[in-house]
Order: C-alpha cells, then sequence, then structure tokens
C-alpha cells in the first residue's frame, strides 16, 4: 500500500522557494546543533552536567528534525510525494520515539536546574557523572518500547477511505482520520500515552521551576538573582515553545482537529523550534558565548 503525503500540494508555484527556505533551515539546524556538542566536547568550562545534557539535547535534535525534513526536501525536489506504508511506519515510529526522548530529556535538564539553584552544596554529588549518564540514557530509551507499540497499533487499522496524508510527514492525526470504522479506542490510547510522555514531564518540569523561582526571588542580592535567572530562561523557553504546541496537537479531540493548524503546529514544533534551540542557548549562556569564542578566535 502507498500513501500519499499532500503536504504542499496548494503550494506547487513555490516549490523551489520551499526547497530553498527548508534547505537553508536545515543547514542551520545541524550546523548550529553541532557547534554546540563540539563546544561541550572541547571546552573545559563547559564539562559540567548543564552542559552534558544540552550536547544530548543537541545530538537528538539533529536525529528528531532528520526523520522528516529531508523526506520533505526530496518530495519537494522530486514532486513525489508517495511513501509506503512500511516507510511512513518507520517514519512515525523514530517520530514518535524522539519525540517522547525530548520530553523526558527536558524534564532532566529541568531536574538539573533544581537542584544547582535549590542545592547547590549538593549539586556534585547528586549529579554525578554515573547519575548524569543514566539520566540521559533512560531519557532515550524510555520511550522506545511504547512508542513502537502505538506505531503497530495504529498501522494494524484498515484504510479503506483514502490514502492521500494532508500533512507533510506520518504523524498520528492524520494517520487516524485515514482509518475506517470506529478508532475510539485508538484515540483514547493516543491521549493516555500523550499524557504519559508529554503532560507528566511538563508537570515534573513546572515543580521544578516553581521551586526555582521561589528559591530565587529569596537571594539577597539583584546580582544572584540575575544571574539564577539566565541559567534557566533559555531553558524555560525551549520548554514553553516544544510542549505548547505538542500538547495542542496530540491532546485535542479528533474532532477539533484541522488540516491547517496541524500542519502549521507541526512546522513549529518540528522544524522552527530545533532551529531556534541553538540559538536561545547559545545567546543567552555566557559560558557558551566565551566557548565560542576561544574556538573562532583562538591563535
Amino acid at each position: 500500500m502507498q500513501f500519499v503525503l499532500l503536504g504542499f500540494s496548494e503550494l506547487s508555484d513555490l516549490q523551489g522557494f520551499l526547497f530553498g527556505m527548508f534547505s537553508t533551515i536545515y543547514i542551520i539546524i545541524i550546523t548550529g546543533n553541532s557547534l554546540i556538542i563540539i563546544l561541550t566536547r572541547l571546552d573545559p568550562a563547559l564539562q559540567k552536567p548543564m552542559y552534558f545534557f544540552l550536547a544530548n539535547f543537541s545530538f537528538l535534535e539533529i536525529c528528531y528534525v532528520s526523520v522528516t525534513l529531508p523526506r520533505i526536501l526530496v518530495n519537494l525536489w522530486t514532486q513525489d510525494r508517495n511513501i509506503s506504508l512500511l516507510a511512513c511506519a518507520t517514519q512515525m515510529c523514530f517520530f514518535l520515539m524522539l519525540g517522547a526522548t525530548e520530553c523526558f530529556l527536558l524534564a532532566v535538564m529541568a531536574y538539573d536546574r533544581y537542584v544547582a539553584v535549590c542545592h547547590p552544596l549538593h549539586y556534585a554529588v547528586v549529579m554525578n557523572q554515573m547519575i548524569c549518564v543514566q539520566l540521559a540514557v533512560g531519557s532515550w530509551l524510555m520511550g522506545i518500547p511504547v512508542q513502537i507499540g502505538q506505531t503497530a497499533q495504529i498501522f494494524s487499522l484498515h484504510f479503506c477511505n483514502s490514502n492521500q496524508i494532508s500533512h507533510f510527514f506520518c504523524d498520528i492525526p492524520p494517520i487516524l482520520k485515514l482509518a475506517c470504522g470506529d478508532t475510539f479506542a485508538h484515540e483514547i490510547s493516543v491521549y493516555l500515552i500523550a499524557t504519559l510522555f508529554v503532560a507528566v514531564p511538563f508537570m515534573l518540569i513546572l515543580v521544578s521551576y516553581s521551586k526555582i523561582i521561589f528559591t530565587i526571588l529569596k537571594l539577597p542580592t539583584a546580582s544572584g538573582r540575575a544571574k539564577a535567572f539566565s541559567t534557566c530562561s533559555s531553558h524555560l523557553l525551549v520548554v514553553l515553545l516544544f510542549f505548547g504546541s505538542a500538547t495542542i496537537t496530540y491532546l485535542r479531540p479528533k474532532s477539533k482537529h484541522t488540516a491547517g493548524i496541524d500542519k502549521l503546529l507541526s512546522l513549529f514544533y518540528t522544524i522552527v523550534t530545533p532551529m531556534f534551540n541553538p540559538m536561545i542557548y547559545s545567546l543567552r549562556n555566557k559560558d557558551v558565548i566565551a566557548a565560542l569564542r576561544k574556538l573562532l578566535f583562538k591563535k
């Protein structure tokens, strides 16, 4: 069985422009996130748990965007929008697994900031190298079995109405729309898994940051408060961008889904957010800026 991705079909006059724009964005994402990985590996000042998790996050963003964007570029270049059922299922599975990893990794990064700000004297003990590696590995692996199962469940449905996917890539909402018969049980399964992988990490992040803010407000000096806020604000901004769009996409009822809004949200959290993440983390972080200057202007 073949599916047809119709995400850009109504923009046929802009195919060349879109290819150029998305190619540029892909290069920016790969370059920006790779630069952060290189900096955290080479600079001694960045050999801290915060930057270990940031390097993991940057590598994740490269993988995350590479699941969807190269296929989009091929479709735009060749005008061939066909995708096999196996390729569609594989794309969805990796997209969901990496999305779950991002949710957990953002929660781990919030926990790291919580320990650093609220328990600074115990930070080196609590966030030792073994704990950091375990938290990172757990973030990468926890979603794999569940998302493989969810993908298998969705593609076990019968698709008798149409094979035309009104989207840029294979995602849950547009695939469920093609299924015939009652999909209520599958929708409930999607909501439960989304609650587990999106809502729970987001609540843990909110709890961490509420405690962080409460602790920061008790600091005696304005400079201390400003420094503490600066180390957390970039991560909080990334959290709001990612979780905001993901929550709207996966926790809305099926009746509320519209192709236009789904496409816009998907572009936002699959392409736009990964592009801005390196800028957010580098431009708002003095240590990263200093490391970049040392790398670029090294004699």
